[in-house]
């Protein structure tokens, strides 16, 4: 099964090697048919410390680094 890509923004990145990442997603409601913004954050590894908070980034499931960290930055968007 491939690993799943998500693009959004870094929200934090007061941690050694951790970034915290905003994921925005838009659908359709099902019975109002109004399109809905929804985030969710997400904990992923950056070894160099390199993204800073507003940057846009890609990030790629992979296994766990620790409690909460189970993505990885891939780059900038």
């Amino acid at each position: 099964m491939p690993k799943r890509i998500l693009t959004g923004t870094v929200t934090g990145d007061q941690n050694e090697q951790t970034v915290t990442v905003s994921v925005v997603r838009r659908f359709q409601h099902p019975v109002m048919k109004k399109t809905i913004r929804k985030s969710k954050k997400y904990r992923a590894h950056d070894e160099a410390n390199t993204f800073k908070i507003g940057d846009q980034v890609r990030i790629e499931e992979c296994k766990p680094i620790s409690k909460t960290k189970r993505w990885m930055v891939l780059g900038e968007a």
